[in-house]
Formats: structure tokens, sequence, C-alpha cells
């Protein structure tokens, strides 16, 4: 679609001039002869550049400029002004234009300017679309539950995101750990700047610190450049830390340098340079174990530990799970532009009894792989891996021969056995996901001979 450019001159001349060469160039043109009419004009119409002189009766251009920048802020507005008159262009610039060209006009000279105008235009809207796409995926809103547990996590997020301080995500694999850090980065004041997301974990003990910090050409083999690392990437934006855990000892203390004094030095020199990044840490591990056995130093542990948010596993979560799981549908169906709408009941119930070891990365995957194979507007069990009808089976055992009671015994000595190995035989949280008091989980385990613990 042509872009719009409004001429504003008193001079027939000018304005016929300059309308036809803009409109050679493909450009949707529109006048007006003074600055009161274009502000008319500009009630009804949108325009993505405004072209003005300075000196019109009714209302001046720096009038004009001053309407523009106050209804119409993304317009660009470019001053046409006689070389006597240089001072008042560039108030006018201090003011809010874009540029000024001077009279008698350059068709080339504007036209080369109008061009580059419009490309940076095209390019800053592009990417406010593109950060507000961003937004929206990572607003923590979005983030499915309604579990008690979660809306912990939330308010959490919502009081931490408009703060500067650094945060630690603990949570099982799998749990969404990134996704929480990207939602404090992209509702902050940062999040119109770089989030960098480093997997600790993956990088080579020996390449920690060139990854993080950068290096210096010829500082160690292979060094054939100067590099920035991680941290100088995320100047002024935020750097999350995945498995903040997996940073060797000896590299600890630079990380808490880079925290506390906000600058790094690269391998191969002496010379620190500052930085402006917000530390986001995640960890699968129990960090305060891991300083008592001596593997991670108790000073960063506290200065990462400054904010925890602890990110509860699905056993935790069951009413969240038909949540996740139309959410996921969703998605794929989506994505796959299929007509799937949902899960039956009995995939449901299967979903809702599996031991979700991968957590919520699992369960993603599962729905997607059930959208695949979907050939209604309902997943059946039909497109669930065959290991959830083999589990489903020994979780519910039918025997004829026994009596209520001993059967309904049978299935909730399953069942308690079941819940607890899916919280890792921590009683309070397998007490909590079966919403009984831990009094009657405690009975239920001795009257029903459970075992307590792997």
């Amino acid at each position: 679609m042509a872009e719009a450019i409004l001429i504003v001159d008193d001079e027939d001349i000018i304005r016929e001039s300059l309308s036809f060469v803009l409109g050679k160039e493909g450009y949707k043109v529109r006048d007006a002869p003074n600055g009161l009419v274009a502000a008319e004009m500009m009630k009804t119409e949108s325009f993505d550049l405004v072209l003005t002189d300075l000196e019109m009766p009714e209302m001046k251009g720096i009038e004009l400029l001053d309407h523009v920048t106050r209804f119409s802020p993304e317009t660009l507005v470019v001053i046409i002004t006689a070389y006597g008159s240089i001072d008042s262009a560039i108030a006018a610039l201090r003011k809010g234009a874009v540029d000024y060209i001077l009279k008698p006009v350059e068709f080339d000279e504007l036209l080369v300017k109008i061009r580059r105008l419009m490309a940076g235009r095209r390019l800053t809207l592009e990417n406010k679309l593109l950060r507000g796409e961003l937004n929206r995926q990572y607003d923590f809103s979005n983030i499915v539950g309604r579990s008690p547990a979660m809306e912990k996590v939330f308010d959490t997020i919502r009081k931490v995101a408009a703060t500067d301080g650094t945060v630690l995500i603990h949570g099982k694999s799998g749990t969404g750990k990134e996704l929480v850090a990207r939602a404090i980065h992209f509702n902050s004041k940062r999040s119109a700047r770089a989030f960098i997301p480093v997997n600790c974990g993956a990088i080579v003990e020996n390449l920690f610190e060139s990854e993080l910090f950068g290096h210096k050409r010829g500082s160690f083999t292979g060094a054939t450049a100067d590099r920035d690392g991680f941290f100088k990437a995320a100047d002024g934006g935020s750097i999350f830390l995945d498995e903040v855990s997996e940073i060797p000892l000896h590299l600890q203390v630079k990380l808490l340098r880079a925290i506390e004094l906000k600058e790094i030095t690269p391998v191969g020199t002496s010379t620190p340079q500052s930085i402006d990044v917000r530390i986001i840490a995640s960890t699968n591990k129990n960090l305060e174990k891991e300083v008592e056995a001596g593997r991670y130093r108790e000073d960063l542990f506290y200065r990462l530990n400054i904010v925890e948010i602890n990110l509860p596993p699905l056993a935790e979560r069951g009413d969240d799970l038909p949540l996740l799981v139309q959410h996921f549908v969703s998605k794929y169906a989506r994505e796959m532009n299929k007509d799937v709408r949902g899960v039956d009941n009995e995939v449901m119930k299967c979903l809702v009894a599996h031991s979700w070891k991968g957590e919520i990365r699992e369960l993603e995957n599962i729905i997607e792989r059930a959208v695949i194979f979907a050939e209604g507007s309902l997943i059946t069990k039909n497109e669930l891996p065959g290991f959830f009808e083999q589990r489903q089976e020994a979780l519910y055992p039918f025997d004829a021969g026994r009596s209520m009671k001993e059967a309904v015994d049978e299935f909730e000595r399953q069942y308690i056995t079941h819940v607890l190995k899916a919280n890792g035989f921590n009683k309070e949280a397998t007490a909590k996901a079966l919403k009984i008091s831990l009094s009657s989980l405690y009975r239920k385990i001795e009257e029903l001979a459970i075992p307590s613990q792997a």
C-alpha cells in the first residue's frame, strides 16, 4: 500500500511541483495551503509524512508540528525552509521534526531523504508489531494455570517484573522456567532490549568464560577474532542463565563480580567493561545442598537468590492439567489447520492418571502427537501412545472374584503409590495432590501397607 504524504505550503507552485514529483514516485499525495487546513484534514485522514513550510498564514509550520506531535505522533514531519530561516528549522528539529530541506527544493535530494525516512518508519512499525506479539506471547497472564500454586507464581512475577532484582527460578526440567523468565523480561522496563537465554548445561567447560564474557583475538587457540560474550549481547536487557548450577566452581567468582560490580573482563584482557544486565537464573537442583557439598559458592547463591520463584510440578497442579491440555490442543490444531477441539473423557482420565516425569514439556509433546493423528474433532485414546493403555490396565486391575472393599483397597493402594512416586515420595506434596490431610495419608499408608519410600 502506497505511503501517504501531506504537502503544506502557501505557494501554489511548490505544492503542485512537489505533488507531481512525489506522485510519480508512487506516493499517495494530498496538499493544503496552510497549517490550519492541514490540521483539519488530519482529523479524517492518516498520513505517514507531512512536508510543511514554516512561514504560512492562518497556522505556521511550527504550530502544525505541535499539532502533529500531539495528535499523530507516528507521522513524520519534514520542514521546508529558506536559507535565512535555518535557525527556525533547527528549533523545529528540537520539537520533533525528523529533517529539513532548503528552498529552492532539490527534488533528487528530497526523494533520497523521503525514501530513507519511509524505510526507517516501516522498520520501526514492524519492530513495534513484533514487540507487541512478543509481549502478548510472554504476558504472564497467558501462562496457563489457576491452581493456588500457580497463582502464587503469577503474583511474584507481577511484583518482580517491575524491578531490576535478580531472580532465581527453581523447578524440575520441563516445568516452564524459560517461559517465566521471558514473562519477567517482556513485562519489565527492559522489554525493548535483548533477552539472551544461555543453556549453561550445554557449554563445554573450557569455553565457559569466553562464551559468557567474550574474548580478544589470540587469547587462546582458535580465537581468530574479538568476540562479545553473552553478557555483552544482553547489555541493556536481560540474560537468562538456565541451569546456573552447571557453571564451574572456578568461574563462579567471575559471575559474582559481574552481578555485584556490573562489569566483565573478556578473556585475553585485563580491562573490565561496564555492563547493564538484569540476571534471571534457573536451576533444577537444590543449590543450598550444592553449597553445603562445596560445589557452589555461598556468596553467589545469595546474590542469585534475591527473589526465588518455585515452579510446582504437574503433580501439584491437578486443577491445571485440563487447562493445559486444552491450551496445547488449541495451539497445535491452529498450527496444523485441523478441526480438533479437545479430548474425550477417556483420554482426559488417562492424562490425569499419568505420572508426568517430563512435566509440561512431556504433556505438550504428547498432545502435539495426538493432534497429528487425530481424525475427528476430539482426540481419542487411539491417538495416545501405546504405553497409556498398558499403564491404565496396571493401575485399574479388574478381578471379579474380589469383594467391593478389596477392590477399593487395591485401587487406593495403587493410586496412592502412583501419586507418591510422582511426588518423589514427598508426603506433604502427595497429601496436597490427593486433597487429603497429612494424617489421613499416613493412616492410609499404614492400613494399606503402602511403601512410603523408593
